[in-house]
């Protein structure tokens, strides 16, 4: 998914406009410099068009000493990681020399920059904005981010440049990312499948800044296995870099069919792990639990049934889902590992044919119909497949805002019983007859 970042001075509107491209009120907005300490990030669609926005916020103003690093620091990072820069200027103020010293990084870069005029709600002001012309970047729109004003157009631009990048990843085997905290060995899996030393491991959480795509063609299976960022809880976003390793994490996450989750068995399965697994579970990826260093774990106070009821518990109520108890370093179970996450991915390719689909499910609804609505039956009629990459099936009722949740989970189960989907999340749809 290609990435936007947005960059400029404080106080500029950048929080504004990101609040508009997202459609809905995340980033904190104010009048006082350095509101926007924490990066924030999230999706927005147009067109058809989807990619996610950075807001990269402000530094600490009347800061001397560092001022031009963390200009730098700020462009540098953004120009790195995003397909689209986004600089944001006041028309209110005119140019400052804040503006020039960003303006002089990105006329280095080879990507597309847009120079969003902001505060842009009069004719007079549209005047006024043609000075930042002389920044010498060519790119302009005039906007106002508080009212709306010109982001239709600014929308145009962006997904203008949103063409197929022609990524490794964009190829017919399955991919296959690496998922989990910093430190719960995700490059140790990684140099064990692969037999060599691919990335550099450490006890220090974070080594493993960038996402990274790896080759797999050993003993007759092929795929395409994605290394990433540790996912951190956000209160534990320390620095820009460490943000922007969230951003590649969750990027990969969205290019994999199947998701290695990996947890560190002697911490247990965490209010994070639980996190990562929803996430996964949202995005319509296969997923495999991966529970590591399980040769550290005094097996008289843990045993691996124990651990595993404990984990369906907390992942409920999708617990179809493999767990399979691994150490990375001493390469117990990896094998068994790639066979269960490639299993996972011929599941979530399978198509089934709508006669078979009905034949099969009417059955089930006919010998467990859903609740009656008013005293008037519900009737399911017929289903089918949707094509799409998640596997998602629509069922064509009378009163399909009447299907509760707990039918629906009876619908899901039988799906899974007899088409065998563990490890695929399923997607239910009710429509009108």
């Amino acid at each position: 998914m290609y990435t936007v970042a947005i960059v400029g001075r404080p106080n500029v509107g950048k929080s504004t406009l990101f609040n508009r491209l997202i459609g809905e009120r995340k980033a904190i907005v104010d009048d006082e410099s350095g509101v926007t300490r924490d990066r924030q990030y999230g999706e927005s669609e147009w067109n058809g068009k989807t990619f996610h926005v950075i807001d990269t916020g402000g530094y600490v103003a009347n800061s001397d000493d560092v001022f031009e690093r963390e200009i730098r620091k700020q462009v540098d990072i953004a120009l790195s990681e995003a397909n689209v820069i986004l600089f944001v200027v006041d028309v209110s103020t005119g140019i400052t020399p804040l503006d020039e010293e960003f303006a002089a990084h990105l006329r280095k870069s080879q990507k597309p920059v847009i120079v969003v005029v902001n505060k842009v709600d009069n004719s007079r002001r549209q005047i006024d904005g043609v000075e930042f012309y002389a920044l010498g970047l060519e790119n302009l729109h005039f906007i106002s981010s508080l009212s709306g004003s010109g982001t239709g157009d600014l929308m145009d631009e962006i997904t203008s440049h949103m063409v197929d990048e022609g990524e490794i990843l964009n190829t017919e085997l399955p991919k296959i990312a690496i998922i989990g905290q910093p430190n719960a060995g995700k490059s140790s899996l990684l140099n064990a499948m692969v037999g060599e030393e691919r990335n550099i491991v450490s006890e220090i959480a974070g080594t493993t800044r960038d996402s990274i795509h790896t080759h797999y063609d050993l003993f007759g299976k092929e795929f395409i296995l994605i290394d990433t960022a540790g996912l951190r809880k956000k209160n534990k976003e320390k620095d820009d870099l460490e943000f922007y390793s969230t951003i590649r994490a969750v990027k990969a996450l969205e290019e994999a069919d199947v998701c290695m989750l990996m947890v560190d068995a002697t911490k247990g399965f965490t209010s994070q792990d639980v996190n990562i697994f929803s996430l996964a579970t949202r995005k319509g990826k296969g997923i495999i639990i991966l529970v590591n260093k399980w040769d550290l774990v005094e097996k008289e106070t843990m045993t691996s049934k124990k651990e595993e009821i404990a984990i369906r518990e907390k992942i409920a109520p999708f617990t179809d889902v493999p767990i399979i108890f691994i150490s990375a370093t001493e390469k117990q179970r990896i094998h068994r590992a790639i066979e269960e996450t490639l299993k996972i991915f011929e599941q979530r390719q399978q198509k089934i044919a709508t006669s078979k689909l009905n034949e099969i499910m009417l059955k089930e609804i006919q010998h467990y119909p859903p609740p009656f609505y008013r005293g008037n039956p519900v009737s399911i009629k017929y289903m089918q497949q949707l094509p799409v990459a998640v596997p998602s099936f629509a069922f064509y009722c009378n009163h399909p805002e009447e299907i509760k949740e707990a039918y629906k989970n009876f619908l899901e189960n039988k799906l899974r019983s007899h088409f065998n989907y563990t490890g695929v999340p399923l997607r239910l749809f009710f429509r009108k007859k």
